[in-house]
């Protein structure tokens, strides 16, 4: 069994994770600039009925993917809660009330949430370089609330509201861990729906100025993108690597974020703001750097996920074979080897 290909399925969920960071880091300065002068409610619901219709163009077949089931649904619901209300609407208010540059870089710490998270309630590994990795990010995250609130109370305020909106997706993004072997479009379809009727409801009784058409447009392809396809992503990435490792490639989302605000105009960047970044920057090459391997167990288990036959886990037998990824209820056989690995669905023993 080889090294290259045991360590194949942390390549793909580090691609995965990258490529989520990308799409989300460009969604918040377009939501800063289209949402300009709406509720954050409506802001919310308009990104999540946008998520919401990808959604559904990527459901996969049960034969490929396994399926939601009845007993997810509370999981389900308290993913939509934090990720789908508190997160966006925290997000877009806060977003008018605080630069653009200094709320994306504010958006690391959910890496830290995660990853915190994600060792409390599933007992993924952190060693010494990783608690190193949230200092340094802590660290950054510190520098930019003294950088805003030096820059007044209302910015400062605003930055706050990024960071409760930095807690309600690190949440979130625990949580889904529990769902991340269910089809991810699905998970996404519900979870956006769930989002999108709670956010709209909300706007109505808030009373919030309906948007304008091009507005409106505009919100829906960001959410389509950096919501619903950035979903889909992290789920599959949180399947090949786990909670606490895809919550650290996520990192990178809110240095793509500044980027895009300086495209698009914003040089309000301070020396500040650069010191945050460059200490955030580098806790997350620390947490990347992260080696893991030893001799492990894994015990008899039984469960349902999309999987191959290739990946040295799954040695059960079809007739015929299938060909390519598959769906279905298997059994794994007691197994001990070495290898690099990640706390991935088949590596939660304990340390």
């Amino acid at each position: 069994m080889g090294a290259d290909r045991l360590s194949s399925p942390a390549l793909q969920g580090g691609l995965l994770a990258l490529l989520a960071a990308a799409l989300f880091g460009l969604s918040t300065p377009l939501v800063q600039r289209f949402g300009a002068g709406l509720g954050p409610f409506s802001t919310a619901a308009l990104l999540y009925i946008g998520a919401a219709v990808v959604a559904i163009v990527l459901r996969r077949p049960a034969s490929r993917e396994a399926q939601l089931r009845r007993t997810d649904l509370p999981r389900l619901l308290a993913m939509a809660g934090m990720g789908a209300v508190v997160g966006p609407v925290a997000l877009a208010w806060g977003l008018q009330r605080t630069s653009g540059s200094s709320a994306s870089l504010m958006l690391t710490l959910e890496a830290v949430f995660t990853a915190v998270l994600a060792w409390r309630w599933y007992h993924e590994t952190l060693d010494r370089r990783v608690a190193t990795a949230m200092l340094l990010l802590l660290a950054g995250g510190a520098v930019l609330v003294v950088e805003q609130g030096l820059a007044g109370r209302v910015q400062l305020l605003g930055l706050l509201a990024v960071l409760l909106a930095t807690a309600a997706w690190g949440v979130d993004n625990t949580l889904s861990r529990g769902v991340a072997e269910r089809d991810p479009g699905q998970v996404v379809w519900v979870k956006a729906l769930l989002g999108a009727n709670a956010t709209t409801v909300l706007a109505f009784l808030w009373g919030e100025p309906l948007p304008g058409a091009w507005a409106a447009l505009a919100l829906l392809a960001v959410g389509a993108s950096g919501y619903g396809l950035s979903l889909r992503f992290y789920l599959l990435a949180q399947r090949a690597f786990g909670a606490a490792r895809t919550g650290s490639v996520f990192a990178f989302a809110p240095f793509i974020g500044a980027l895009g605000a300086f495209a698009l105009g914003e040089r309000a960047i301070s020396a500040l703001v650069l010191v945050g970044g460059a200490l955030m920057l580098s806790g997350v090459w620390l947490h990347l750097a992260e080696r893991h391997e030893h001799p492990h167990e894994h015990e008899a288990l039984e469960h349902e996920h999309a999987h191959t036959h290739d990946d040295g886990h799954h040695n059960h037998t079809h007739d015929p074979m299938p060909a390519g990824p598959h769906s279905h209820a298997h059994t794994h056989t007691p197994l001990r080897h070495a290898h690099p690995h990640v706390p991935d669905a088949h590596h939660a023993h304990r340390h």
